[in-house]
């Protein structure tokens, strides 16, 4: 029997992005999480409660209470209604509501009748899934059962910021080597089905170890916490950043051709030249090489790709440094500017 389309919410490309990058889709099951599904479920009194995330075109559970099944097709989620608005979404009887009176899991096991989630929102403020609880008897949800299912998405959000900063670097709290790796490889996937261009960028800071020893590790922390904040300010929302070294950032630049990557990587090296910061009084100035190549037919992970941009890095530091270098899927097809 046929039901209603679900709302696709108008952030839906960031959206998804965002919940990539927060680095837990099918991961295995965490007790921090199943145990606040418990709690909701106890405090709650339903005999189901789930940490839905909407990916795509499905729901995938990070954590769930009395259900068994680990996602469902997104067309059948009713948290994928409740992600297209801010509030808590309630729902006293499935089978009164025309946005689910045919869905099979109404009609079906678990025979869902009553229905409370309230969304999970990212720190760029897109929906992300909820915490929701469900009923097999339909139901009154009072205003303080809200707040309360309100408060334990809190906790849900904090376990999840928790988990993200296992992922970042500590000076400049962007992704760290083996996260923003994770993290490309979705949007590999994207830009080949899409036939759309994809840059990447190694940025490395030179002079590293004389700005350390001359001026102490402060001063080289600080130098690496105010690129990462003129990475920040220069780049799409889309676009993905990482700490990837010690003294190395990688720039993902998401639908981005060859010219476009270029002048923003010398963009970015200029802007970098142009910091003062911690070296106002002594007039020293930062300055980066880097390495840009675009994505190839031939690299099968972003691995691929970044070693090929890492190439070309050193190709611009062996050059004289403060320049950027680029190499091509063919490694002999290089030059600098």
């Amino acid at each position: 029997m046929p039901y209603p389309d679900y709302p696709v919410p108008a952030d839906e490309p960031q959206r998804q992005r965002d919940l990539e990058r927060l680095g837990v889709l099918n991961h295995p099951g965490d007790e921090h999480f199943e145990r606040l599904v418990r709690l909701a479920s106890t405090v709650l009194e339903t005999p189901i409660a789930l940490i839905s995330l909407i990916d795509g075109d499905r729901q995938w559970f990070l954590a769930h209470h009395g259900l068994e099944t680990t996602e469902t097709p997104r067309e059948m989620a009713f948290c994928a209604h409740a992600i297209a608005g801010n509030e808590t979404l309630v729902v006293p009887d499935a089978r009164q509501d025309p946005r689910f009176c045919t869905n099979p899991l109404v009609i079906q096991d678990p025979k869902v009748r009553f229905y409370a989630g309230t969304p999970l929102q990212s720190r760029d403020g897109h929906n992300l899934g909820t915490l929701c609880v469900i009923d097999q008897q339909p139901r009154h949800f009072s205003s303080s059962q809200v707040r309360l299912l309100e408060d334990l998405a809190q906790l849900v959000l904090r376990e999840l910021e928790l988990r993200r900063l296992t992922t970042v670097h500590p000076i400049s709290a962007l992704a760290t080597r083996p996260s923003f790796l994770e993290q490309a490889e979705p949007e590999l996937v994207r830009a080949r089905q899409a036939g759309e261009p994809l840059a990447l960028l190694a940025l490395e800071l030179d002079h590293f170890d004389q700005i350390k020893s001359r001026w102490g590790v402060q001063a080289s922390e600080r130098a690496l916490g105010d690129i990462a904040a003129l990475l920040r300010s220069e780049l799409c929302d889309q676009d993905l950043l990482g700490q990837i070294g010690n003294r190395e950032f990688g720039v993902l630049m998401v639908n981005v051709d060859l010219e476009m990557a270029m002048e923003r990587a010398d963009a970015i090296r200029t802007g970098i030249n142009e910091i003062r910061g911690i070296f106002t009084a002594s007039g020293h100035r930062l300055s980066v090489s880097g390495g840009l190549t675009m994505l190839a037919p031939s690299d099968h992970q972003a691995i691929d790709a970044l070693l090929r941009a890492e190439r070309a890095l050193f190709l611009a530091q062996g050059n004289g440094q403060n320049q950027i270098a680029e190499i091509l899927a063919d490694p002999l097809e290089a030059k600098g500017s």
